[in-house]
């Protein structure tokens, strides 16, 4: 692995030395940061992995899918982050992308193996670097609770109590409590974790806040600071263009509605959060990349370091979302856009041979691949819940007959 690490790192380096030579240093840090995103990453595949395989034995159809169809996802994941054309930009760019990208999986893995302090040092510095992370603590907080991702809880449920009622003498064999004990695990909500993670993260967050305070206070406050930062996020004050689609509608909005048209469209990514959250509550790291997904999309300063890190996340679940539809579609749509948006820009903002609706229309056709893809992606991880679904039915009623 530390050799991989090297080459890796070497590419890096070569991608940026010769172009940006007086700043190595940033560069180093930024592909240190994307190294140990997908080194996380990788370790956060692996324990969803075995979570998934123990879900399958917990539910005795391990071996109606088998063992082999199961994909190296964490592996995969990890390579899909580190050569992606968008976390390479991200990195030559020197964009802040890569570090607010490792504080966000830090935070997963830490969820993952509920090491409370490191998930919720990683949601603090997320939250700190961006305001968007703030709603991941949905998802942290079930991975505290109910655990890794797994298929619905009904089915352990069903599977448990089937198990009771077929036993004719009245004595569960040691196979059955074995397997009424996990489905239990997968059923209860620890509430500890979830107390010692809301601990933590007030004091880290006390930390932070005081160590801003002392490193501001010959500038401005801390009140300054958050205008400068959260402020300048929420209102949208920079008319820059960008990946996205705020900065082309508020630059021809009335400025009688600009106001109203600021809180539809951050209050719209609030009013996604509890239903799916209520849909997918038993898979919380596929929810965490639904968040991140649909943030990077309606966030008022998007990158591609933001597309880096759920495309990143996605590939976690190839096996779930094998069948999802339209995917070569969707690859050759981010090909089209990652080759034709620099293309646009340069007609509009270099040569003025062009408008802003050239831009702005690769910009639209972005936001559509991205709605397509969340869509696709979310259908596709609940028609594997019902396939899994039918074949525990399935094997229960052959265990009868």
């Amino acid at each position: 692995m530390q050799d991989l690490c090297t080459m890796v790192l070497h590419c890096y380096s070569l991608y940026s030395g010769h172009l940006l030579l007086k700043e190595l240093k940033g560069n180093l840090i930024m592909c240190y940061a994307d190294i140990m995103s997908a080194m996380l990453l990788r370790a956060t595949g692996w324990k969803l992995q075995v979570a998934y395989r123990e879900s399958l034995k917990a539910l005795d159809i391990i071996n109606i899918v088998e063992s082999s169809d199961i994909l190296a996802s964490g592996d995969i994941a990890a390579l899909v982050y580190l050569w992606n054309p968008f976390t390479i930009v991200a990195c030559v760019g020197l964009s802040t992308s890569p570090i607010e990208n490792l504080f966000i999986i830090l935070m997963l893995y830490g969820a993952c193996i509920r090491l409370v302090p490191l998930a919720a040092f990683g949601w603090v510095m997320a939250t700190h670097l961006s305001l968007y992370p703030a709603i991941l603590i949905i998802p942290v907080i079930l991975l505290m609770g109910y655990g890794l991702d797994a298929p619905p809880r009904k089915l352990f449920l069903l599977k448990g109590y089937c198990k009771i009622g077929d036993n004719n003498s009245g004595n569960i064999h040691c196979e059955q409590e074995e397997m009424i004990n996990r489905s239990k695990a997968q059923i209860i909500f620890s509430r500890r974790p979830v107390v010692l993670f809301f601990f933590w993260t007030t004091l880290w967050s006390v930390y932070v806040l005081v160590l801003c305070g002392i490193s501001v206070k010959q500038y401005s406050g801390l009140w300054e600071m958050f205008q400068r930062t959260y402020g300048f996020i929420l209102t949208v004050e920079d008319m820059s263009p960008n990946i996205g689609v705020l900065w082309y509608f508020f630059a021809e909005v009335f400025d009688f509605f600009r106001n109203f048209f600021l809180i539809v469209f951050h209050v719209n990514i609030l009013f996604m959060i509890l239903p799916l959250a209520i849909r997918l509550n038993h898979r919380p790291c596929f929810l965490a990349f639904v968040y991140i997904a649909i943030s990077s999309m309606l966030k008022s300063y998007p990158s591609v370091g933001d597309s880096a890190l759920y495309l990143g996340l996605l590939v976690l679940f190839l096996d779930e979302l094998a069948d999802m539809p339209f995917s070569f579609f969707i690859f050759c749509g981010y090909v089209g856009i990652s080759l034709l948006s620099p293309v646009m820009h340069n007609l509009w903002i270099w040569r003025g041979t062009g408008n802003a609706n050239f831009y702005f229309a690769t910009a639209i056709a972005y936001a559509c691949l991205q709605i397509i893809l969340l869509v696709e992606s979310v259908s596709a991880m609940l028609n594997h819940d019902r396939k899994l679904r039918k074949l525990s039915v399935a094997n229960l009623q052959d265990g009868k007959s």
